[in-house]
């Protein structure tokens, strides 16, 4: 069997990498974990010049490659700890009207977004902290051919740079999906402070008026697409922290050749070396699960266990690999100063969204 990149998925890493490597130098991931709003304007401009946003999006709308050609560069993106609105608006936002829209609404919205004129996010958890539609709090009652849709959302991915908001709420026997402009009267956007320095939201909506031709998917039949864009949404989160723990790894690998202690760099003793191969086992195994899964999800197989499965893993795995991490950096690997904290941050944060280990684990038995 032949796991090795295809002459495009080679391409797409290849055009990732180096654009990634000349506009997201350490100083910017610096700088954009303390933006508020976490977006460069030029710099989207520019991924959406070479298409990175139109990745995995339907070839009438502009977009190119499919799910694992997505993959591949998500993977790229996390070596470099790389935050914005991407993953917020071509896997959730355009997830979701890929999945659930009617043909007007893929052109109107997906159009945009392969462009780079439309950024979207999808506001889901609440606060309950449950993925299921049976804890979904926020209602949207129909008033004529529109709805009023009142509720909070919370951990809105880049709510505070999005131009719509896809909210699932409770309509009747249901729920639904509807577009939402971000400029609507009543939508509140207040972003919160993470450990990350990833954007997330709190979005309030105070009796928000959203036309009926908004709807995705049909009137409370929104929950079967919500369940398919979550499986692209873990796969994509496990993609990224793929990248973050290679990255660490190779981090590591060079402290340890340059770290010297009783007149040898500490790479030589035994007890590091093994550390290093733990850690190269997790990345190597992690890429795998990852693969596994994205592929599934790119034949339109059903995926939901080896979802769950990867996403356990993989979260876990990256755990250890940024232990390890630490372990041979020791002190310097916390410090402001080395870049290490970055990674240990976000790798948290992505294992933690969307479903926990636990909560992966309980979907697998």
């Amino acid at each position: 069997m032949d796991f090795a990149l295809n002459e495009q998925q080679e391409m797409m890493q290849k055009l990732a990498r180096s654009f990634l490597s000349s506009e997201y130098p350490e100083k910017v991931l610096r700088a954009v974990v303390k933006y508020e709003n976490g977006f460069m304007p030029e710099l989207w401009q520019k991924m959406a010049a070479i298409n990175l946003t139109g990745l995995s999006l339907p070839e009438e709308y502009g977009g190119v490659g499919d799910f694992l050609d997505l993959v591949v560069v998500l993977e790229e993106m996390g070596k470099f700890c790389f935050i914005s609105p991407f993953f917020a608006t071509v896997v959730l936002g355009a997830g979701v009207i890929m999945t659930a829209g009617s043909d007007e609404q893929k052109k109107r919205y997906l159009t945009g977004i392969v462009e780079g004129k439309t950024r979207a996010t999808l506001a889901l958890m609440e606060s309950t902290g449950k993925y299921a539609a049976d804890a979904m709090e926020m209602k949207a009652a129909r008033q004529g051919s529109d709805f009023i849709i009142d509720g909070t959302s919370l951990f809105v991915p880049d709510a505070q740079v999005a131009d719509y908001i896809i909210c699932a709420a409770r309509t009747g026997d249901g729920i639904t999906l509807l577009i939402v402009d971000i400029n609507s009267q009543g939508v509140i956007v207040k972003p919160l402070q993470t450990i990350a320095g990833d954007k997330l939201c709190e979005v309030k909506f105070e009796n928000v008026r959203a036309s009926e031709k908004e709807v995705l998917g049909g009137v409370d039949k929104g929950w079967r697409y919500i369940e398919k864009v979550l499986e692209r949404a873990n796969v994509a989160l496990c993609a990224g922290m793929v990248g973050l723990a290679e990255q660490a790894l190779k981090m590591t690998l060079d402290y340890a050749k340059e770290r010297m202690a009783f007149g040898h760099p500490i790479g030589a003793f035994q007890s590091i070396q093994h550390r290093c191969a733990d850690m190269l086992v997790d990345v190597d195994g992690s890429r795998l699960i990852t693969y596994q899964a994205a592929w599934k999800i790119n034949e339109g197989l059903p995926a939901a266990r080896e979802v769950a499965i990867a996403k356990a893993w993989v979260s876990r795995a990256c755990r250890r690999v940024m232990a390890s991490a630490h372990q041979v950096h020791g002190a310097i690997g916390f410090s402001e100063d080395h870049i290490l904290h970055f990674y240990t941050k976000k790798a948290r944060a992505d294992g933690s969204s969307f479903g926990d280990i636990n909560y992966h684990l309980k979907k697998i038995v």
